[in-house]
């Protein structure tokens, strides 16, 4: 594990290891939290997202690509969104992005790399590299003290 001011370095060797930083992050969250995933197919994002689900009591998490966001209740709600498909920024915003962002629920968001503009200044950042069988790099970016506080927890694990 390596640590920046701002961030952490996780290596993840399978997916239940994810599924279980997942759950560690869900842990931590609160209503409107941002959780903004990267990284190619086969990372990893939906098992993490699983994992932050189960933290907030939700099951039945399945990759939102063809309907772009699915709306789960739990213990906090949460927003899960899919940018894999979407060309334009105008497309996610075309599908009421704004009152998800303003509805105080959690939103976490597959495929960022697609909608760099959209994103919000204060945010978890999750950087997944690998894929198959591979051990998965995940580093965590904190943008804003809130999310600051998530990763200094993980770290401290």
């Amino acid at each position: 594990m390596t640590e920046k001011k701002n961030s952490v370095t996780l290596e993840i060797a399978d997916p239940v290891s994810m599924s279980e930083l997942g759950a560690r992050i869900g842990e931590k969250l609160f209503p409107g939290a941002f959780i903004a995933m990267f990284g190619g197919l086969g990372a990893g994002k939906t098992t993490l997202t699983k994992g932050i689900a189960k933290a907030l009591s939700i099951e039945g998490i399945l990759s939102p690509t063809f309907t772009i966001v699915r709306h789960h209740e739990g213990k906090l709600a949460l927003d899960h969104f899919d940018a894999y498909r979407i060309e334009e920024t105008d497309e996610l915003y075309a599908v009421g992005y704004e009152d998800h962002l303003s509805s105080g629920s959690v939103i976490v968001m597959e495929w960022c790399e697609n909608v760099p503009d959209a994103l919000p200044e204060e945010r978890l950042e999750v950087h997944i590299e690998g894929s198959g069988s591979d051990v998965r790099r995940v580093e965590l970016r904190a943008f804003g003290r809130r999310y600051e506080e998530i990763t200094e927890d993980l770290n401290a694990c």
